[in-house]
């Protein structure tokens, strides 16, 4: 069963890396991963989030803070430690296609990026203003950046789809926990 999950994960690589493969993609994919681009995409949500609550800001912001934090050691030094899966563009067998400047060294399971940005769209979407709008908008935004990180060939699928799940489940607790302790409508 883990052989027929590999290969199915290691052909959805192949089609999304190669066969989706064009000048747009190339161009556009390696931005919605950048730093500076995460950054600006972070500032915006804050100034968001501070026209939309500002007399709950700062509770919002450091909570957010820490939905970040967590997806981010959970993914990038917790179950990498633990799961030890080889990056695409680090993997002889895969031949992948590398859009970026070097691979990385680290371990592929699970993206960070996925976790972060779930993360944080599953947080924000959590409050109750716009809820719909919020929900598509982030929901979008991750995915893209989920996308890209296949695309570009430093992810698997899988290795996605669980920084996905694991960026929902923190996102939804943390803004669960907020919600609980503070009365934001």
């Amino acid at each position: 069963m883990i052989e027929i999950l590999r290969h199915i994960d290691h052909q959805l690589f192949h089609f999304v890396n190669q066969t989706l493969a064009n000048p747009f993609l190339d161009f556009i994919c390696p931005v919605f991963r950048d730093i500076k681009f995460l950054v600006f995409c972070y500032c915006l949500f804050a100034y968001r989030i501070y026209k939309l609550y500002p007399e709950h800001f700062l509770k919002i912001a450091a909570t957010g803070a820490l939905t970040f934090l967590l997806t981010d050691q959970l993914s990038a030094h917790l179950i990498k430690s633990l799961i030890h899966r080889i990056r695409p563009c680090n993997n002889s067998e895969i031949d992948a296609r590398l859009l970026l400047e070097h691979c990385g060294n680290g371990f592929s399971f699970v993206s960070a990026h996925a976790a972060n940005s779930f993360g944080m769209a599953a947080f924000i979407s959590s409050f109750p203003k716009n809820r719909t709008q919020t929900i598509i908008v982030f929901g979008i935004w991750a995915a893209l950046v989920s996308f890209s990180q296949v695309y570009v060939g430093v992810h698997f699928p899988a290795d996605v789809i669980g920084g996905a799940l694991l960026g929902v489940i923190t996102g939804v607790t943390t803004g669960a926990i907020l919600k609980s302790k503070t009365t934001i409508d």
